[in-house]
């Protein structure tokens, strides 16, 4: 899960709620209210530290009156996927903006080998919606993003005692989905 930085402000004029009163709904023993504070700023500003919490979340959407669910995208990873990262995009550019029935049935039927990491991150999404009571049927892909990993450096023994290097390329893919805003509400 991952505060929206807009919707939070939104919600938060809104409820004409500052980040000093929502801290003090957050507090609790080992997270006080000078660091609760700095938390919400945080998220205001879409900086992702602390990372929060599904009982966060819950917490500032009840001080909030508003479901957890209007104020999160829903985001997972695969990290060190064995693939490059070029060929791995070309899945993350088929899947973004889609449903998420769609994207999943383009997924099962595309014949990349990414195709696989690709619909266990974005089943892991749809849990998590699931979880924060989100309508499934209203899920997108607001965003699919392939990132570069690491490195795996392996060596081919030439002639005459040289050797060549081979590069295998890491990739992390990153998927997250948001409801569909419905159309005529606010």
């Amino acid at each position: 899960m991952k505060i929206k930085a807009p919707k939070l402000k939104e919600r938060m004029t809104a409820a004409g709620a500052t980040p000093e009163q929502l801290a003090q709904a957050l507090a609790e023993p080992g997270f006080g209210v000078d660091d609760a504070t700095r938390a919400i700023k945080n998220w205001m500003a879409g900086r992702d530290y602390p990372r929060c919490k599904a009982k966060t979340v819950g917490k500032l959407a009840a001080a909030l009156s508003c479901g957890s669910k209007d104020l999160v995208t829903f985001t997972s990873q695969v990290r060190h996927h064995r693939g490059s990262p070029r060929k791995a995009g070309l899945l993350a550019q088929l899947i973004r903006g889609k449903n998420v029935d769609q994207a999943l049935n383009l997924l099962t039927f595309t014949p990349k080998k990414a195709a696989v990491n690709f619909k266990k991150a974005l089943n892991a999404a749809i849990a998590d919606a699931e979880q924060a009571e989100a309508d499934v049927t209203a899920l997108y892909v607001s965003e699919s993003r392939v990132d570069n990993g690491p490195l795996i450096k392996r060596f081919q023994p030439k002639d005459r005692g040289r050797a060549h290097r081979i590069l295998k390329p890491l990739a992390h893919i990153t998927i997250s989905v948001e409801e569909r805003p419905i159309k005529g509400a606010r």
